[in-house]
């Protein structure tokens, strides 16, 4: 049975529902809540927690790990577990939990919606049409029916997306690295990535950012690619270069762009020259993109919140 003594303090350092800190009080712990908390603050406030929530704010690298001795369990609003030095909390005896089954949805409407009013010229239309310009010609779109779509990651937002895309008529291509995953039937699994290199007309990331996602769309890939293409991407902002999306923008061998993520986030505070080629891309008509914002839904801020809370109960047992 679970102890009442709430001695054992979390550390709230994200959005979360409600549903999450009251079930964590009933498993007997004390909810400390600093959602804009800083890296320095964190310190401090961690040294006597046995747990932790998080999203993108705090890196739980080594020292903030050494400056929480009590710490038992860090729990992750998302997916991403790159803010967590992991193999160090492993080594501690730290218990990791994320919760991309709680977003994966959110994501996965939202790269369909992008991609939608991309291709449809629909956000760049509408544009037009608060300042009183009636194009019609130019902006006839593309239909999603008979394209073909690589999806590189098929994780939970990977499959999410690809169960969006039923209905649409479309060929969807799947890719991870691990090649014992398992894909529904009506998805072509790929053994590797020339497939989606040779046949794709649209990618769209789903990858952890890791030393070997980093940068992994450049001008390499690019090159690789047979046909023109459209890039959707709500992965990971340091997955795709903006150097090189830009210059195959600029070269016409992408045919446009759906980002979600940036290399710096808020792109507001990124360094000036980033900055600088950020804004000139979101200007384009072939490209459209929101403030990181694809899973950041309503339900998936209960459902991120229900999961962790299902996951820390079955794996935390405190003392009496």
């Amino acid at each position: 049975m679970h102890s009442t003594n709430t001695t054992y303090k979390v550390l709230i350092a994200a959005p979360v529902h409600p549903v999450l800190t009251d079930g964590l009080t009933a498993l007997g712990y004390h909810c400390i809540f600093h959602e804009n908390i800083s890296q320095i603050i964190a310190h401090t406030l961690i040294a006597d927690c046995s747990g932790v929530i998080i999203s993108t704010r705090l890196q739980l690298d080594q020292a903030l790990l050494d400056a929480a001795p009590h710490l038992k369990w860090i729990g992750r609003m998302g997916s991403g577990m790159e803010v967590v030095d992991t193999v160090y909390a492993a080594q501690k005896g730290i218990r990791c939990y994320s919760s991309p089954e709680g977003n994966c949805n959110a994501v996965g409407e939202h790269a369909l919606g992008m991609l939608l009013t991309l291709i449809r010229r629909i956000s760049w239309s509408h544009s037009e049409l608060l300042e009183g310009i009636w194009h019609r010609d130019e902006n006839r779109g593309l239909e999603l029916e008979g394209k073909t779509v690589g999806i590189i990651g098929y994780g939970h937002t990977g499959a999410a997306f690809a169960k969006k895309l039923q209905g649409f008529d479309v060929r969807v291509l799947a890719y991870d690295n691990n090649s014992d995953k398992v894909v529904p039937q009506h998805i072509e699994k790929c053994q590797n990535i020339d497939t989606i290199y040779n046949e794709a007309d649209i990618v769209s990331f789903h990858v952890p950012l890791q030393a070997d996602t980093v940068n992994y769309f450049d001008l390499n890939f690019i090159s690789a690619m047979a046909k023109p293409f459209i890039l959707v991407n709500t992965s990971r902002g340091q997955v795709v270069n903006t150097h090189a999306l830009k210059a195959g923008i600029d070269s016409g061998k992408i045919r446009g762009a759906c980002l979600d993520v940036f290399e710096q986030e808020p792109v507001t505070k990124s360094d000036p020259e980033l900055r600088k080629i950020t804004a000139d891309l979101i200007a384009l008509p072939q490209v459209i993109a929101t403030p990181h914002i694809a899973g950041y839904t309503f339900e998936a801020l209960y459902k991120m919140s229900k999961t962790l809370l299902d996951k820390i109960s079955a794996g935390t047992h405190l003392q009496s």
